[in-house]
């Protein structure tokens, strides 16, 4: 290989017949030419030897202009060289490097993408997403409150006697909040949807200010809307003064209401509605969970019933003699078959009878979608305003009025709670106190017959047999 110095008219003037090396006196810089269609190819290649072996490396074109460039790279790897090291590994090292920081740049931007991305779409997104991942601990009315709460709106109103003015349901209160985006809601925010809120449904906002306040300390603790969320949207003293007080409701029915209410009640059209205001007094559960139950869930044998319970999950209460017979009676019309025949429209129409099956809901109904009893709060206003009662007496005041009426008979606390299903309120109920059904049964029965006398009713001491019902055509 000829050594020379290399210029740029020697590398242009030079046009050898067939492959030759042109060697430069300055560095260890080469040109290597070979025959090409239509001309000759040149390049630069460096050239050098390390732990006796050749070195050699491309570096370009070789051309006048890249000779300087060629000679730098060339003295910068043979500087490597004299170090020990080979100038391949560093470039690969280098090549990696440089696709690493090629690739980092393009996931931050990705990523900022992303962020951009989910810092302008509505809060919506990330409710549906903090639903989904709650609703395994929550109950059935907790699920249905937080879907209710950011509704659409715009439905036809096709039930009860309230409207609007264009005759179609409003969004959720929530609703009109969530469609920001998580970083715009802040306090300010938060305070003037809250003032607007509170002078409209002033209880209703303050459940769906809870539910907001949950869903901003959700959001604060995931990994995806951590960086989004403004954690201080609820916590300024100027947005909770805004809510109103929250006081605890004390309807109930007292003593001497009870024979004007059990004789309006007793005397309902509806024996569903009837049987189910009654049961929720003498039972003193919660409304859901007595309008849930099923036939499986009553054991007449036995004389208990399981009520799925929002607490335990389930628990076990008695049966009691005149809460049987209510029960007796509505099954006795739950397992009649229809008559064969029916008039619609004033056509006689025939009946599947085969294909006729009892309910398995207790209270059930033939015109919810459900199959059960959905609204019984009507009847109950309507029984009341017949009694002379206070029409503001709700359907969860009957199992306020069950808790206050059980001390005129003096029975225990831990037992009443244990019937109503209530935490246990102290150690001792929690850890030391395990009641037998039969214990529950003797005290909720004396319980029962003190409220039945008092409303003038003769307690039953056994349970009757249920009477037999035949079709009329």
């Amino acid at each position: 290989m000829p050594r020379e110095r290399l210029t740029d008219n020697r590398i242009e003037n030079w046009r050898p017949a067939k492959e030759g090396w042109l060697r430069d006196t300055e560095s260890h810089l080469a040109v290597r030419a070979r025959p090409a269609r239509g001309g000759i190819s040149k390049v630069f290649i460096f050239v050098s030897t390390l732990n006796y072996r050749d070195v050699r490396i491309t570096i370009g074109e070789a051309t006048g202009k890249g000779l300087p460039e060629a000679r730098r790279k060339a003295r910068e790897w043979q500087d490597l060289i004299d170090q020990g090291k080979d100038p391949r590994d560093v470039i690969r090292e280098q090549e990696a490097a440089g696709q690493a920081a090629k690739a980092a740049a393009a996931a931050a931007e990705e990523a900022a993408r992303l962020e951009a991305e989910r810092a302008a779409t509505p809060a919506l997104v990330a409710w549906a997403a903090y639903v989904e991942d709650r609703k395994p601990k929550w109950g059935e009315r907790s699920i249905e409150a937080h879907e209710k709460a950011v509704k659409e709106g715009g439905e036809v109103i096709t039930r009860g006697t309230r409207t609007t003015k264009d005759g179609k349901t409003q969004p959720g209160l929530l609703r009109g909040l969530l469609t920001h985006p998580l970083p715009e809601i802040g306090p300010v925010e938060v305070e003037a949807w809250l003032k607007v809120q509170t002078e409209k449904r002033p209880t209703q906002a303050a459940l769906a200010f809870r539910m907001l306040r949950a869903f901003i300390n959700w959001c604060a603790e995931h990994p995806e809307y951590r960086h989004q969320v403004r954690a201080d949207a609820c916590k300024p003293k100027s947005v909770r003064e805004k809510l109103s007080k929250r006081q605890a409701k004390k309807d109930s029915l007292e003593r001497e209401m009870l024979r004007p209410w059990f004789e309006q009640v007793r005397a309902l059209n509806n024996p569903v509605h009837s049987a189910y205001l009654q049961t929720l007094l003498l039972t003193g559960a919660r409304p859901g969970e007595v309008a849930a139950l099923r036939w499986q869930d009553v054991d007449f044998k036995w004389r208990k019933v399981i009520i799925r319970d929002k607490v335990e999950g389930e628990r076990t209460t008695p049966l009691t003699p005149y809460v049987a017979n209510l029960l007796l009676a509505l099954k006795a019309i739950n397992d009649t078959p229809p008559p064969e025949y029916r008039i619609l429209h004033g056509k006689r129409i025939k009946i599947d009878l085969d294909a006729w099956t009892p309910s398995p809901w207790v209270f059930a109904s033939k015109t919810a979608a459900s199959g059960r009893m959905q609204e019984p709060r009507h009847a109950h206003k309507r029984a009341l305003a017949d009694a002379g009662l206070p029409t503001d007496l709700t359907l969860h005041g009957l199992r306020r009025s069950f808790g206050s009426l059980t001390e005129w008979v003096e029975a225990p606390a831990g037992v009443v709670a244990q019937i109503q299903g209530h935490k246990p309120s102290a150690t001792a109920e929690k850890h030391y106190r395990v009641r037998p059904i039969d214990l529950l049964r003797q005290w909720h029965e004396r319980i029962e017959a003190w409220i039945l006398t008092e409303a003038g009713i003769e307690p039953p001491h056994q349970v009757e047999a249920a009477p037999e019902l035949r079709v009329v055509v």
